[in-house]
């Protein structure tokens, strides 16, 4: 139901493309999940691949797709983010880069690679209908995280969910801190409410940041009462920041490019 001219340039593709059966299906809930499941609903071949906005597939990336669910067994494949900047400027490229690191990614292997072998969660996905029909659709009471929680089921219902690094696609990271901001507190909601539901699926990566908040929340309720609270405010947010810009010199001095060394604290901040 978008207005932006998308549901045009996928009238005009279809039109380029007569052998590919492409339809377009209305999504009055104008979410997530709800396209997911409508689009699901209305496929009829036994493998689902999942694209999505913001990302290029790159040209085998359906062979690769079948290629791994054929070898390894899997309920859902899916491979690496070759994350690019959305624009120009110093935020733009400091917000992909941030996003690619283990500081903005923990041991994420999608964004900052590794070996294959089963991982928590894939971007996207192609799975089989079959596991869709034995856990379920995409949950549409989260409108984010549905894909991480898809996966969860999966996982809880023996299937294995494979990250296979020859899978490939570009996603295009958000343009400016603002709206890196926006996406992150969108995402934070719905993990909060995810992990309610299944507090098993909570990941040390995950845990670090409301942790840390918690900490600084309960020093500055502390310290006017307290003054070693005043201290160990004052340690962890030195050393957070030693770390974050000591890091950004130094991937700033490799890429030969010094406003990461600003840019890269500022959007692992946000």
């Amino acid at each position: 139901m978008s207005e932006d001219g998308t549901r045009e340039v996928a009238r005009r593709t279809a039109g380029r493309w007569p052998d590919l059966a492409l339809r377009i299906v209305d999504n009055p809930d104008r979410n997530i999940p709800a396209a997911l499941n409508r689009s699901i609903e209305a496929a009829t071949g036994d493998i689902l691949i999942r694209l999505d906005a913001h990302s290029i597939p790159a040209d085998d990336y359906l062979r690769r797709c079948l290629e791994t669910l054929e070898a390894t067994g899997a309920a859902n494949v899916g491979g690496v983010w070759e994350i690019r900047p959305r624009g120009e400027g110093w935020a733009a490229k400091a917000i992909a880069i941030a996003a690619a690191h283990p500081l903005g990614a923990g041991d994420a292997r999608y964004r900052i690679r590794g070996a294959p072998g089963e991982v928590e969660t894939v971007p996207f996905g192609a799975f089989r209908r079959e596991w869709v029909e034995r856990v379920g659709p995409f949950d549409e009471s989260l409108l984010s995280n549905e894909d991480y929680e898809f996966n969860h089921r999966l996982r809880r219902a023996g299937g294995k969910v494979w990250f296979e690094p020859s899978i490939r696609s570009t996603y295009f990271a958000r343009g400016n801190l603002p709206e890196l901001a926006a996406q992150y507190a969108r995402y934070g909601y719905w993990k909060a409410r995810m992990v309610l539901r299944y507090p098993s699926s909570l990941r040390w990566r995950q845990a670090l940041p409301p942790t840390f908040v918690a900490f600084t929340i309960a020093g500055l309720m502390a310290a006017p009462w307290w003054p070693p609270a005043r201290w160990l405010l004052g340690i962890q947010w030195l050393a957070y920041a030693a770390v974050l810009l000591g890091e950004g010199m130094a991937e700033g001095f490799r890429r030969q490019d010094a406003s990461l060394t600003a840019g890269l604290p500022a959007a692992w901040v946000t």
